[in-house]
């Protein structure tokens, strides 16, 4: 009952408070996902205050979100599917190009995705993949090429999976050759029962420290992110990161600006200030991620953008697949998970 008026006085702080200003702009993001030099340079060019709240997965900005119907904040940081799931249920405010010149700095090959078609919502902030991180101390990355490969006997209690429902789905998707961000019942059970026969090699499944779990040798072959790969290549160059054979998962998150913004000019200037190059460069440094601003990944160290761990060719991001809102589907997947993590 406590939890529950906590988020009824917000709401009311948030939607029923005195008009705000036009020198302040709402911003809903990751925690520690923004340099506050950036914040600060910001506010010195343009007089615009940032009051900045934070969040830890796309399900609690999501709840948050949706709870207060897209009122409250006017920009968030929502990643591919939830993009996709936040325009479909319009909490969603269509984006004035002409108020973005800097957008031409992003990469095209980053534009136009399957959760938001024309970008006519999102533009895209930092971006990454999912693949296969080995020991090369322990295991040979040459016979690690593809998902399947995670399945081998050899691996039994020495792998590692991230807490992440969506992502082990689409590995064992993947390997049976079903779409990513399939609904279809009998293949998402399918891959449920592929994943079942995983479970053997499973040391355990944890998003939160990837990179020791690698790089102090208690796991030798992973599902990990590929920004996690990088740093755990730098404490330990033992560790490699393998594109697999079947595709990598591709992530990326996005500024949006909501339905409910209440200040549509602060919203655009600062989207437009974050494509500016010298600034994407300042994130990429201090973040860690990869950019999808072409021209700031211009200005980045020649051993950082010349890093497949972090820039991959062309041809990896063509086979590369990004997640999509699957709708009621997601029960069903839930459902599996569950008994997946109960060891059923």
């Amino acid at each position: 009952m406590a939890n529950r008026l906590g988020i009824l006085l917000t709401i009311f702080l948030l939607t029923s408070g005195p008009a705000r200003a036009a020198n302040e702009v709402r911003l809903f993001n990751w925690s520690d996902y923004i340099p506050d030099q950036v914040l600060q340079r910001f506010t010195a060019e343009t007089g615009i205050t940032v009051r900045l709240a934070s969040y830890d997965s796309n399900e609690a900005m999501y709840a948050k979100l949706r709870l207060l119907q897209g009122k409250g904040y006017d920009v968030a940081v929502p990643s591919t599917y939830y993009v996709d799931k936040l325009r479909k249920e319009g909490l969603l405010h269509p984006l004035d190009k002409a108020r973005l010149p800097n957008f031409r700095n992003l990469d095209p090959r980053h534009l136009d995705k399957p959760f938001d078609p024309g970008n006519r919502y999102s533009v895209p902030y930092l971006w990454g993949s999912a693949g296969i991180a080995v020991n090369a101390a322990r295991i040979d990355p040459a016979t690690v090429r593809s998902w399947a490969d995670l399945w081998q006997p050899r691996f039994r209690g020495r792998l590692l999976l991230p807490n992440d429902m969506r992502d082990v789905f689409f590995a064992a998707l993947r390997v049976l050759g079903f779409p990513a961000n399939t609904t279809d019942p009998g293949q998402i059970r399918q891959a449920y029962v592929a994943l079942q026969r995983l479970l053997p090699n499973v040391r355990l499944f944890n998003s939160d420290s990837p990179l020791t779990l690698l790089v102090t040798g208690e796991v030798d072959v992973g599902m990990v992110w590929n920004g996690n790969a990088y740093l755990a290549w730098k404490e330990n160059p033992a560790i490699r990161y393998i594109y697999p054979s079947e595709g990598c998962l591709l992530w990326m998150d996005n500024l949006v600006i909501l339905k409910g913004a209440e200040n549509l000019e602060a919203a655009h200037r600062l989207l437009d200030f974050l494509l500016r190059p010298e600034i994407g460069k300042l994130i990429g440094e201090n973040i860690g991620y990869a950019l999808p601003n072409a021209e700031a990944v211009k200005l980045l160290a020649p051993e950082v953008r010349g890093n497949p761990t972090l820039y991959p060719g062309d041809e990896v991001l063509a086979k590369g697949v990004y997640q999509t809102d699957i709708g009621p589907a997601i029960t069903l997947y839930t459902e599996y998970w569950a008994r997946l993590k109960a060891g059923e």
